[in-house]
């Protein structure tokens, strides 16, 4: 075991001792540890993530919702929260093949709708602050990317930025894995890592999941439809949906990069990237 796992446990455990919770069953990811268990007759859920992680202010943007499309936060510490547990807890890209594309298209736009945030939390980052791994990327002159695709996306990317409207609190990771079912509340958001921008923004991480579907997800036929569905039902502009797709698919490839110095889901995201390049118009301003 790492020290920074052995943190991870120590701090897990005090939280379950704080909250009062029995445990039940322990899941172990690569950047967290979930707990399913119960406080008193409740079924509960306690996830703690390492310092530093991505999810680390994730409580404050679950309060930020209060519960409006996402699991419900019960309490809170850094680093660590106390969650309703869903039941039976599929997520939606486990029964996405059963389903079918449009119906989880569906389904994905419904808890969109659903997910009313009020006040931006304080340290809510910004989408533009997220773009900063383009040049990182750049000036460490790496050659796993093409760079004329790194070019155009960070362009893209800087041009979505600026010519924003209507700017909110996001779940900023809203994809197939992110999303499972309740008996009682329906489909709910899980794991949001909060950024502040536009609507449209949202949608990138769906158009390049499930990471373990690239056939689909690639699949030009697929992408038009998932657009048009989004663009229609959430009243967007389907350029821009395009557009935060291709420079959000190049941008998570490097986040990738910059984690594991590996593309594993990334060659993927950078195949639906070259994918949707034909397709893009110039930006909407």
């Amino acid at each position: 075991m790492s020290r920074r796992d052995g943190t991870l446990h120590r701090r897990l455990r005090e939280q379950l001792r704080l909250w009062h919770v029995t445990p039940d069953r322990t899941i172990e990811t690569k950047g967290s540890i979930v707990v399913l268990g119960r406080r008193a007759e409740q079924r509960v859920a306690v996830k703690v993530v390492p310092n530093g992680h991505d999810e680390w202010f994730s409580g404050r943007v679950l309060k930020a919702f209060g519960g409006n499309g996402v699991v419900r936060l019960l309490d809170q510490a850094d680093g660590a929260f106390l969650l309703e547990q869903l039941r039976p807890g599929h997520s939606l890209a486990s029964v996405g093949g059963h389903l079918g594309d449009e119906e989880t298209t569906r389904i994905l736009n419904d808890v969109i709708l659903n997910m009313r945030p009020g006040p931006v939390p304080d340290g809510a980052p910004s989408v533009e602050s997220w773009g900063a791994s383009f040049g990182r990327y750049t000036s460490r002159g790496g050659d796993l990317i093409s760079p004329a695709l790194i070019e155009e996306a960070h362009q893209r990317y800087s041009e979505l930025s600026r010519s924003q409207s209507a700017t909110r609190l996001l779940h900023g990771d809203l994809h197939h894995h992110n999303v499972l079912l309740d008996s009682e509340r329906g489909w709910l958001a899980i794991d949001p890592k909060g950024v502040v921008g536009e609507l449209a923004y949202e949608l990138g991480a769906a158009l390049r999941n499930p990471c373990e579907r690239p056939e689909l997800f690639t699949e030009p036929s697929t992408i038009e439809k998932r657009v048009d569905w989004f663009a229609k039902a959430l009243l967007l502009d389907a350029d821009r949906v395009l557009g935060w797709a291709f420079a959000q698919a190049v941008l998570a490839a490097l986040w990738e990069l910059e984690d594991d110095g590996v593309l594993n889901a990334g060659v993927g995201w950078i195949a639906l990237a070259n994918a949707i390049r034909p397709m893009l118009k110039s930006v909407p301003m």
